[in-house]
């Protein structure tokens, strides 16, 4: 049996497919733990751990709450490659940064014979270099990797980017490690990312969405006496509370008295009163909500997007940032839904769009063909085998320090 230790980025939409994958390793009998900026205690695994990157005041390595609700309002002033840029700069290196010094001593403790580092966690991948333990990546967004590769002077900087963090923190080579050329499990498929061609180390495994541990509730007896269509209606966890509070008031105009059922995942405190056809809930079950559904209207998620595709569900998808945009490009281009722009949304927009797609039955085949090819990927099965695989070779001294 191997101890794998996950390192992920404080972003729920990278942090859940490592807890249904971690829930099988451990059930297979392999020690887990995770490094995380969140705390996860209760989600994680019986026996597993959680190491909470600590938060005290050191200068430039300070991250606290405070810093990411700045850094998420300023966000929403920036748009396409510009918004990664962004998420660059501010975030994903300062985190890389801040955890590549705290990190040595938790894989001190925990003593990995595999690391998971997340495809934007860069400090799993460097300390895994440092100390020559080998790693595999979980590419959780992967249409990040594809717009990257769409753009060649951007995918430059990007690289120099990760390159200078590595050398901070001690691997000086000029190759970028994020993802690891041993193994890297890409939580999507080829059909639905696209044509390009990928090295024989990224291994399509589609998203992981199997015995996922939730914390929320949900009212299943009254879901079952509605007859009408039932729609979920998320647009994420890091996005600022007044750009969210905008987009509500207008889902209200579009939907209420209409005859839906709206799930939205919302603060249900934001406003006085909902309409009678609301339920709102500020973290709904989604996995096992999504069977329940006719359609999910998002902002381009990819465990969002990739989870209803997986039900067969037509999408409204408006992406807002980051690689939201690939995403939302890539279900227009497929017919699997329709794309509608954040900013300028009025709600006959959202009306007029729910109306197509609930009519057309080609957007839900279109979705449920993508779907189809997640099931090709080998899902969690192909996922354990590789992980196997990967703790019991024998593993060559990494030269890239």
């Amino acid at each position: 049996m191997a101890n794998f230790l996950f390192v992920v980025p404080p972003f729920w939409g990278h942090i859940n497919p490592t807890l249904s994958l971690g829930k099988v390793l451990s059930e297979a009998g392999h020690a887990v733990a995770w490094a995380s900026m969140i705390d996860i205690d209760h989600l994680i695994p019986e026996g597993a751990v959680c190491y909470k990157f600590h938060q005290e005041e050191k200068g430039e390595d300070t991250l606290g709450m405070a810093y990411f609700d700045e850094i998420k309002q300023k966000g929403q002033e920036v748009f396409g490659i510009q918004s990664i840029q962004y998420l660059y700069e501010k975030v994903l290196i300062p985190i890389g940064l801040y955890m590549g010094r705290i990190l040595p001593d938790i894989i001190d403790d925990f003593l990995p014979d595999v690391i998971i580092n997340d495809h934007q966690a860069f400090a799993g991948a460097i300390c895994a270099v440092r100390k020559n333990i080998p790693y595999a990546t979980s590419i959780t967004a992967p249409a990040a990797i594809k717009a990257s590769l769409d753009f060649p002077k951007f995918l430059e900087w990007e690289t120099e980017q990760i390159i200078n963090l590595q050398k901070k923190l001690g691997v000086f080579g000029n190759k970028s490690i994020a993802c690891s050329d041993q193994l890297s499990l890409v939580f999507s498929s080829k059909e639905f990312l696209g044509t390009e061609e990928f090295p024989d180390y990224y291994k399509f495994v589609g998203p992981l969405i199997e015995d996922r541990p939730t914390d929320a509730v949900f009212d299943w007896e009254y879901l079952k006496t509605i007859s009408q269509p039932k729609i979920l209606i998320s647009i994420g966890t890091i996005f600022s509370a007044p750009s969210k509070r905008d987009f509500y008031l207008k889902v209200i105009d579009a939907f209420k008295d209409k005859n839906y059922l709206i799930i939205l995942v919302a603060d249900p405190d934001l406003f006085e009163q909902w309409p009678d056809n609301f339920i709102v809930q500020d973290k709904v079950p989604q996995l096992q909500l999504l069977p329940y559904l006719q359609a999910v209207i998002c902002h381009g998620g990819h465990n969002t997007v990739c989870e209803s595709m997986e039900q067969g569900l037509p999408l409204i998808v408006l992406p807002i940032a980051f690689d939201q945009s690939q995403v939302a490009s890539r279900v227009a281009e497929l017919h699997i839904g329709i794309r509608l722009k954040f900013k300028r949304l009025k709600p006959e927009h959202l009306s007029t769009a729910l109306e197509k797609i609930l009519n057309d039955p080609e957007y839900a085949k279109a979705s449920k063909k993508i779907g189809d090819s997640f099931q090709k990927g080998g899902g969690l099965p192909r996922v354990l085998k590789e992980l196997d695989l990967l703790s019991t070779n024998n593993f060559v001294k990494n030269d890239i320090i």
